[in-house]
């Protein structure tokens, strides 16, 4: 869904794709990428656009939650996170796709209120809203 007015926007630059080096113009972001040896790479040092994406999805998703609990009047855990588990391989089309597992924890909420918070976030976080029809994505309460 197109935003209707865009409040922040920044810019990353990569060189060298998967092995290479991509930096926030900003210069707030200077990380070193490198293949998985999984995916035919040497491995080793630096991070890849998956890594990179779970990281942005997780603390997205998070806040998120911390957004909606917040505007409520309610008290977030201090103590809650997201982990966010992005996998990649070869989709039915001949191309690569992407899936994604968010593990929630919310400590000190009940089962059913985690639940419902973690729904609403579903349909709050951006990530969540760019990946919908697009990418699996399955949550789950840790």
């Amino acid at each position: 869904m197109p935003t209707t007015k865009v409040i922040y926007s920044t810019s990353a630059r990569a060189t060298g794709g998967r092995d290479g080096h991509a930096q926030a113009v900003n210069g707030s972001l200077d990380i070193k990428l490198t293949t998985p040896k999984e995916m035919g790479g040497a491995g080793g040092d630096g991070s890849n656009p998956e890594e990179l994406f779970a990281a942005g999805y997780a603390a997205c998703f998070l806040n998120a939650m911390k957004f909606i609990t917040m505007r409520a009047g309610g008290s977030f855990p201090v103590d809650a996170s997201v982990t966010a588990t992005v996998g990649i391989g070869p989709n039915t089309e001949g191309s690569y796709g992407l899936e994604v597992a968010l593990a929630i924890s919310l400590p000190g909420l009940g089962e059913a209120d985690a639940k419902a918070l973690m729904e609403k976030a579903h349909h709050v976080c951006p990530y969540s809203n760019a990946t919908r029809n697009n990418v699996n994505v399955q949550l789950a309460l840790a």
